[in-house]
C-alpha cells in the first residue's frame, strides 16, 4: 500500500483543531484522543483491509469499539 502525499492544507487543520495547545507529546495524545471521543460514535465496528506485521488481524476480519479506551463503557 503506497502512503499519500502529505496534504498541508488537512496537516494545518490538525494543528489547529486537534494538537493547537499541546506541548508536548503526552498533551499531542490527549487531544487526539479528546477529538476521537467527541468525534466517533460508539460502539462502532471496522474491518481490515490490509496485512500488516504489527496487527494480528487478516484482511476482511471485523473488530469492534466499544469507546475510546478500549476497556467497558464508562471506564
Amino acid at each position: 500500500m503506497t502512503r499519500q502525499a502529505k496534504d498541508e492544507t488537512r496537516e494545518e487543520r490538525i494543528h489547529m483543531e486537534i494538537v493547537v495547545d499541546a506541548h508536548d507529546s503526552e498533551e499531542q495524545a490527549m487531544g487526539w484522543y479528546n477529538y476521537l471521543d467527541d468525534t466517533l460514535q460508539f460502539p462502532f465496528k471496522a474491518r481490515c483491509i490490509v496485512r500488516r506485521t504489527t496487527s494480528p488481524l487478516e484482511p476482511g476480519e471485523e473488530v469492534g469499539s466499544l469507546n475510546a479506551t478500549g476497556g467497558h463503557p464508562g471506564g
